[in-house]
């Protein structure tokens, strides 16, 4: 229960559902740690998590408040900075689902007795073959399948969605109907919990020592090597990045490409960001046990991308993925997650 609409409806429901529930707060974040200037907003808030124990007491169930900063700091901030230090985009909530909310939630769950998980994210999951699921949501303007797709079975066989089916309209409805107007009407955070301020390159100035020091004034250049310009430090960059590279250089141009090793970031014309074909490591197979020799999904590389029709081609520790028609702006680092209907089929890391 974060203090939100989702978590907390989602509670609300279960518990007139007759489900014994207990309410469990995460505390992932000091933001003031992190030397920003902005409060502490989203699964940070001091306000939400008194939101999110006053809804426990109003209903008559317990809330407790799980303190997994440790764990947190230890594995999803070190990550975050490893990898733009190495010229890649993480997805640190993929990482955090993945590696630390649901494990906490597991070992709380087992000493409380618990028997499932549930929480407010818009996704869907079924028992089919032997194996649980996960799907789309009913809302595809919320459905959040993208970062849950590193869920293993047991985390599946054991969660709970109450939203699956509704539309975030209906949840709005539903909080208002149940009394909490306000909490109706509350606005969804977006940003990266411990980059609530959203300027991340501060957050790695302030966090990576001698940072700016070792990577100001590298090259701009184009693809054919000619360099055209200077950038403040690669780690600063993403793929397909067109605002805020300070120069002006007559057209449109873009990240195309980070290479560390030598402090360069090439630009290129927005053409130069298609790509037909990737290589994805890391997965987590859902639907299926492996992948057969090969299979058409849909793949996503991209949290609000529609997906693209594309090939799925098993090779050495991952799988290569050759899109039938170019896709834009495919960033190592970030997450494709495999998709046959609105089943997820696998998720993995774009290398």
């Amino acid at each position: 229960m974060s203090g939100g609409i989702d978590s907390t409806v989602s509670a609300l429901m279960l518990h007139d559902q007759g489900y014994e529930v207990v309410g469990i707060t995460m505390k992932t974040w000091d933001y003031a740690s992190s030397g920003g200037g902005k409060k502490e907003t989203g699964c940070c808030n001091l306000d939400s998590f008194n939101d999110a124990r006053m809804a426990a007491v109003e209903h008559g169930f317990p809330h407790y408040v799980l303190d997994i900063r440790e764990e947190f700091g230890d594995f999803v901030i070190n990550n975050f900075i490893e990898e733009y230090v190495a010229g890649r985009t993480p997805n640190p909530c993929v990482l955090c689902n993945t590696h630390i909310k649901w494990s906490a939630l597991l070992k709380r769950a087992n000493a409380l007795g618990c028997e499932f998980i549930a929480t407010g994210h818009y996704v869907k999951v079924r028992e089919e073959n032997s194996r649980f699921i996960l799907s789309k949501a009913h809302d595809l303007t919320k459905d959040q399948s993208y970062v849950l797709w590193g869920l293993g079975q047991e985390c599946l066989s054991r969660s709970i969605y109450p939203l699956g089916d509704m539309l975030k309209t209906e949840v709005r409805q539903l909080a208002w109907d149940m009394g909490y107007k306000e909490l109706s009407k509350k606005a969804e955070s977006f940003e990266i919990c411990f980059v609530p301020d959203n300027d991340y390159r501060g957050f790695l100035k302030r966090n990576v020592e001698g940072l700016e020091d070792r990577v100001n004034g590298g090259n701009f250049t184009t693809s054919d090597g000619k360099i055209i310009g200077k950038h403040k430090g690669y780690p600063f960059y993403t793929i397909g990045q067109r605002k805020g590279l300070d120069m002006a250089f007559g057209k449109p141009m873009f990240v195309t490409k980070i290479i560390p090793e030598t402090n360069t970031v090439v630009l290129g014309e927005a053409d130069e960001l298609q790509g037909n074909e990737m290589f994805v490591k890391g997965l987590n197979m859902v639907k299926y046990e492996s992948f057969p020799a090969e299979m058409h999904a849909v793949t996503k590389i991209r949290y609000k991308s529609p997906g693209a029709e594309s090939t799925i081609v098993p090779y050495a520790d991952g799988v290569k993925v050759v899109f039938d028609h170019s896709v834009t702006s495919i960033a190592p680092g970030q997450s494709a997650v495999f998709y046959e209907g609105d089943d997820v089929i696998a998720g993995g890391i774009i290398q």
